[in-house]
């Protein structure tokens, strides 16, 4: 079964409950202290669960979720707690989605009562944001960066979009150093999506915040979860699947550098 996720999740997003951001430093090594020698020890914090932390920082959110079909799997993931959008239209205020794919209806797409994804360019969104006269207090990129020929320019366009001074950025990608990605290493195999472009670690995303002129920023390892493998197994197999991820999650905990992936809680 996929991880459920609680009707109010914990508040772990780097805003106050209240709505109202708050500035907030890095939990362990702070983005100034890194030196980026050689076995230079990084001090980051446990790992959380992706799709819970996106949700409280959603929370009575205006949205706006780039990327947001993830037309490869989302017919899988629909009603089964894994299509991030499908879940944060639970807690956010409204959540409009922009995405490139073919998919979406010229009219666009209605996920939700408060929930819609509309066909455009995730490279655009000045453009979007005027057209449908949106001020969203939350921008989410969620694994979409790694598509992207050039991350750095995504995150300094949204750095000069007026409407978005003081917005919160969240965006997640996976982590080049995940254990799966080091494990798999030692039998000459490597396991990445044809569609991504760069797989980045946590050095290379704080250096990427800090080249886009980003002032205020925390990443987060997030937990692995094989909720899809788990869905097109059963029996042993599915047993096997879910084993091998709180094996996973265990060494994440303990070795957060290893995790699946990063979160990036940014003010833009």
């Amino acid at each position: 079964m996929p991880r459920s996720h609680p009707a109010m999740p914990k508040d772990d997003s780097g805003l106050g409950t209240n709505g109202l951001k708050r500035k907030f430093s890095m939990h362990g090594t702070p983005r100034s202290a890194l030196r980026y020698t050689p076995l230079e020890y990084v001090n980051v914090r446990r790992p959380v669960d992706r799709i819970a932390y996106i949700c409280a920082a959603c929370n009575n959110k205006k949205v706006l979720d780039l990327g947001a079909l993830d037309e490869t799997a989302f017919a899988q993931k629909t009603s089964h707690g894994t299509w991030l959008h499908e879940e944060i239209t639970k807690f956010a205020d409204t959540v409009i989605g922009l995405d490139s794919s073919v998919l979406i209806p010229d009219d666009g797409l209605v996920t939700a009562r408060n929930g819609k994804i509309i066909r455009g360019d995730v490279l655009k969104v000045e453009n979007f944001l005027h057209e449908n006269d949106f001020n969203p207090e939350v921008v989410l990129a969620g694994e979409l960066i790694e598509h992207l020929a050039n991350p750095l320019d995504f995150l300094e366009s949204l750095r000069n979009i007026a409407r978005l001074k003081g917005s919160t950025l969240l965006l997640s990608t996976p982590n080049a150093t995940a254990i799966h990605n080091c494990l798999i290493a030692l039998a000459n195999r490597e396991s990445t999506h044809a569609d991504h472009l760069c797989i980045l670690s946590f050095k290379t995303l704080n250096t990427l915040l800090s080249r886009a002129g980003y002032e205020s920023w925390e990443i987060i390892p997030y937990h692995a979860e094989f909720a899809e493998m788990q869905q097109r197994n059963d029996g042993i197999r599915k047993r096997f699947v879910m084993t091998g991820e709180i094996a996973i999650n265990l060494l994440e905990t303990v070795f957060p550098l290893v995790s699946f992936g990063f979160l990036v809680n940014a003010i833009i």
